[in-house]
């Protein structure tokens, strides 16, 4: 089966966001009279919804979480947002895989508004068809939310044809939820064993290895 669309994570996957969320998180948590003295301490932040972070790791209440996050914004959209690396090899390996005519879109939990200007930011925004990320009234949220959402706008009529990479858990149920292929990434933030007990069906621990494994499955 030639798998043509593929739908890609953003952070933890084509960039590395961990000073810029953590920072805002170690903000918001600031807000609520919780000192965090090491930032890099809150990277279990990266990947899920803001929400069930704040909720599992803190036990704040809904109403809490909604307040931290509003929180978390104040500091990430002017300066958090920013704070972030693209990974070594990206640009080149999306300009790739378009020029094989592979159809390529971003699946994130990140406010979609926030997502584009990252692309914006490092100059890759030109390889997406589509960018699909989360609203900031919090309906869509979930990996299998974006997921469904971003095969409505492409139009995909068969899921077979379809892979989505990720770096944590969540991208790889969420790709089994909605029957499409997953590719987990281990250079992310999401461990081998969180990774492996996930199931998915492809795991590759680089950029490169990523590339050759687009690159040769079609050929």
């Amino acid at each position: 089966m030639i798998r043509k669309y593929i739908l890609f994570d953003l952070d933890g996957t084509l960039t590395d966001p961990m000073v810029g969320i953590t920072k805002s998180v170690q903000y918001a948590l600031k807000k609520f009279g919780i000192e965090v003295e090491d930032h890099k301490t809150l990277t279990a932040f990266i990947g899920p919804p803001l929400r069930d972070s704040f909720c599992d790791y803190y036990g704040f209440s809904k109403e809490q979480a909604t307040m931290a996050i509003e929180y978390y914004r104040e500091y990430y959209k002017p300066t958090g947002i920013f704070e972030n690396e693209l990974y070594e090899g990206i640009d080149q390996m999306l300009a790739q895989l378009k020029k094989h005519g592979y159809v390529i879109a971003l699946a994130t939990s990140k406010p979609e508004v926030f997502a584009e200007k990252i692309l914006e930011y490092f100059n890759i925004k030109q390889y997406f068809d589509c960018i699909a990320g989360s609203d900031l009234a919090e309906t869509r949220v979930k990996k299998d939310e974006v997921i469904r959402y971003a095969l409505n706008e492409l139009a995909v009529e068969k899921e077979a044809e379809v892979t989505m990479v990720g770096d944590r858990c969540y991208d790889v149920k969420g790709a089994y939820q909605c029957k499409i292929h997953s590719v987990a990434v281990t250079y992310g933030y999401g461990s081998v064993e969180e990774l492996k007990a996930a199931s998915p069906n492809v795991i590759v621990d680089s950029v490169e290895a990523l590339k050759q494994y687009f690159l040769g499955i079609n050929d």
